[in-house]
C-alpha cells in the first residue's frame, strides 16, 4: 500500500497531543473531519493505532511503534524537499546530527569560519538509534556516542566521558560522594530492555518518580539538571566513547573538510 503522508501527519499529531480536539486544533481542521481521517487511515494499515474513550486517547503497541517509526519518516521528508529547494537555489547546506549531551557548536564555528558559504544544520538523535539520521538522509555527518549499529558506517574516534548513576534526590544514595556498580546491585535499572522511554523528559521524570535509576553520561546529566535528580559518578563502570561518523560511500569534499575540522576541534574539546 502507498503510504498517505497527510493522514500519517494527523495521526503523529494525535499521538503526541493524546487528544482529537487538541490534535485538530494544531491542524487547522474539525474535529470530526480528524477522527473520519484517522479511523480511514487504521483501515488502510488494517490494524488499531489508538484506544479511545471519553477523557483520552492511548496508543496501541501498533499505534507506539508507528509514532517512533514516523518520526524518521516524516523528518527524511522534509529533509529530502529542503534537499530539492537548496539545489534549485544553490545552496550549500551541511547537516550534524548529534547525541543527547553532546555539543557539536564549537566544530561548526571553526567549520562556518573557513566555509561561510555553507549552510549548516543540527539534528538531535534519540539515544536507542542515533544512528537513524545518517541512514535516512537527514544528516551527512553525526557526532555520536556509541554503542549504536556502526554497519555500513566509517567512524572516527573522538574520546571518552563517565558513566554517572542518576537517581532522585531522596534516594538512599544519593548522599555518596561516588559509587561503584557493587553498590548499585540490588538497584532497579530504568533501561531500554525494561522500559524504553519515548523522550528524555519522561526517563527523567519516571526515574525522579521513583520508577529506578539509570547510568547515563555526564554530558547528558549536565545537559539536563534538574534539583529533584542527582548525578554521582560510577568510578568502575566503562566510559562512554563519542565518536564522528559518516556512511561508508560519503567522500565529498565539503564532508571531509568538516570530519578534519571537527575531529581537531573535539578533540581539543
Amino acid at each position: 500500500m502507498d503510504l498517505d503522508l497527510r493522514k500519517l501527519r494527523y495521526f503523529v499529531a494525535v499521538a503526541e497531543h493524546r487528544h482529537f480536539g487538541r490534535a485538530a486544533q494544531k491542524l487547522y481542521i474539525a474535529q470530526p473531519v480528524l477522527s473520519r481521517q484517522i479511523r480511514a487511515f487504521e483501515q488502510e494499515l488494517e490494524c488499531s493505532l489508538l484506544v479511545r474513550s471519553t477523557r483520552s486517547v492511548e496508543l496501541t503497541a501498533a499505534g507506539q511503534q508507528l509514532y517512533e517509526e514516523a518520526q524518521g519518516i516524516l523528518a527524511a521528508v522534509d529533509a529530502g524537499v529542503r534537499r530539492v529547494h537548496d539545489v534549485d537555489r544553490g545552496v550549500q547546506r551541511l547537516v550534524i546530527a548529534f547525541s543527547p549531551g553532546l555539543r557539536v557548536s564549537e566544530a561548526i564555528r571553526a567549520f562556518a569560519s573557513r566555509h561561510p558559504d555553507v549552510e549548516t544544520d543540527v539534528v538531535p538523535t534519540r539515544w536507542w538509534e542515533q544512528d537513524a539520521p545518517l541512514r535516512d538522509g537527514r544528516a551527512q555527518v553525526g557526532y555520536l556516542r556509541r554503542p549504536f549499529d556502526e554497519s555500513g558506517l566509517r567512524t572516527i574516534p573522538i574520546g571518552h566521558e563517565p558513566r554517572v548513576a542518576c537517581m532522585p534526590a531522596a534516594h538512599p544514595l544519593a548522599s555518596r560522594p561516588e559509587l561503584t556498580t557493587t553498590d548499585l546491585a540490588d538497584e532497579r535499572m530504568l533501561d531500554t530492555t525494561t522500559r524504553r522511554s519515548s523522550s528524555l523528559d519522561e526517563k527523567f521524570e519516571l526515574i525522579a518518580s521513583g520508577h529506578g535509576i539509570t547510568l547515563i553520561p555526564l554530558s547528558l546529566a549536565r545537559s539536563y539538571a534538574r534539583a529533584d535528580l542527582v548525578h554521582i559518578l560510577v568510578t568502575d563502570a566503562p566510559e562512554f566513547e563519542t565518536c564522528l561518523a559518516v556512511t561508508a560511500d560519503r567522500r565529498e569534499n565539503l564532508l571531509r573538510d568538516f570530519l578534519e575540522i571537527a575531529t581537531k576541534t573535539l578533540r581539543h574539546t
